[in-house]
């Protein structure tokens, strides 16, 4: 009798602890960043709270350049990751319309409205086949920051600038830069070592990248000059694989929840940034929008709404209808929660 009674809860443990099923998320950024110690860390208690413990993450480090992920969470090398669309040339085409300038001041608000205009618009085009999309998000407007003081469009143009992916290219092209494509975590040595001038990123990264200290000024352009998108994903067959209570649980706090929160996790990370800067003693340059310098931006970006749509032609939706959606729900949602709350210099 004491044998099957011992059988009996060795065969429970057992199944108890077959139930629990770990996630691995590559991750690609520093620890300090507002994306590992503030937006991973909620949802995987979201997660925890959700499936009652049946579900635990961990985060990998070190999984090489951030491109590389949607390849590694398709081949089921990890389960989940998020990466900068804009890496992928000519795969995530319509989220980049979140990218155009001029849209928001608020990562929050703009974050929701892409994942609205993703359901409506743009899930029948199939950019994400392969993976499953769990949420999107843009960071806070991208400013410039270099490493020596400028006044004038032409002072600029005479800089390198480190860029990313997405619009970030013409973007470089129309201001006259010379781009120099390297990704993110690389921006400070480049700085430091003067292989270039500056470079296109949110407020943010005076801290978590460290460019107050590289950095002479910190030119704030009113909703800035762009803001990268950037997706949640997991593997298909992983997310099958699930007990349907824990997928559905997965999916209840990701989705437009989950981009909610990752917006507004790096939208507080401008204030960070601002406050560093200060600090540090890097120059404010911040715009307004009557200002030369930012009617000269204006100009030499307008062009970009209108080449985004014919860039899309073949994903056979309302480019513009779409654009205007977008645009609509940013303005929507920054009304109805109180947001466009970043702490200009």
């Amino acid at each position: 009798m004491k044998y099957l009674v011992s059988l009996f809860f060795s065969l429970l443990l057992s199944v108890s602890v077959q139930a629990q099923t770990t996630i691995r998320i590559a991750t690609w950024l520093p620890p300090s960043n507002p994306q590992n110690a503030e937006v991973w860390p909620t949802w995987i208690k979201w997660v925890e709270d959700a499936t009652e413990g049946r579900v635990t993450v961990k985060l990998e480090y070190g999984m090489g350049h951030p491109k590389s992920l949607f390849a590694l969470v398709e081949d089921g090398v990890v389960d989940m990751g998020f990466s900068v669309l804009g890496y992928i040339p000519g795969r995530f085409k319509l989220p980049l319309v979140a990218e155009l300038p001029n849209i928001s001041n608020s990562a929050e608000a703009t974050s929701v409205a892409l994942w609205r205009t993703q359901e409506k618009y743009f899930a029948s085009a199939h950019e994400f086949d392969g993976l499953e999309l769990l949420g999107m998000f843009v960071h806070g407007p991208s400013q410039i920051h270099t490493r020596n003081r400028f006044d004038t469009l032409e002072e600029l143009s005479q800089m390198k600038i480190r860029i990313g992916g997405g619009l970030q290219g013409p973007i470089a092209e129309r201001l006259g830069v010379t781009p120099v494509q390297a990704p993110a975590p690389k921006t400070y040595e480049m700085m430091q070592q003067g292989v270039v001038d500056g470079t296109f990123m949110p407020a943010l990264e005076q801290k978590y990248s460290r460019l107050s200290e590289v950095s002479q000024q910190l030119t704030v352009i009113p909703k800035g000059l762009y803001a990268s998108s950037f997706a949640f994903f997991a593997n298909p067959e992983f997310m099958d694989s699930l007990a349907p209570r824990d997928r559905d649980a997965i999916l209840s706090v990701s989705g437009e929840k989950l981009s909610a929160l990752a917006g507004r996790a790096w939208e507080t990370g401008d204030k960070e940034g601002y406050k560093t800067a200060r600090a540090a003693g890097v120059k404010i340059l911040q715009l307004r929008e009557e200002d030369a310098l930012t009617i000269a931006f204006r100009d030499r970006l307008a062009y970009l709404p209108e080449e985004w749509v014919i860039s899309v032609a073949d994903r056979n939706v309302d480019a513009t209808q779409a654009m205007n959606y977008l645009k609509q729900q940013a303005l929507f949602y920054e009304q109805q929660h109180a947001v466009n709350h970043v702490e200009q210099p």
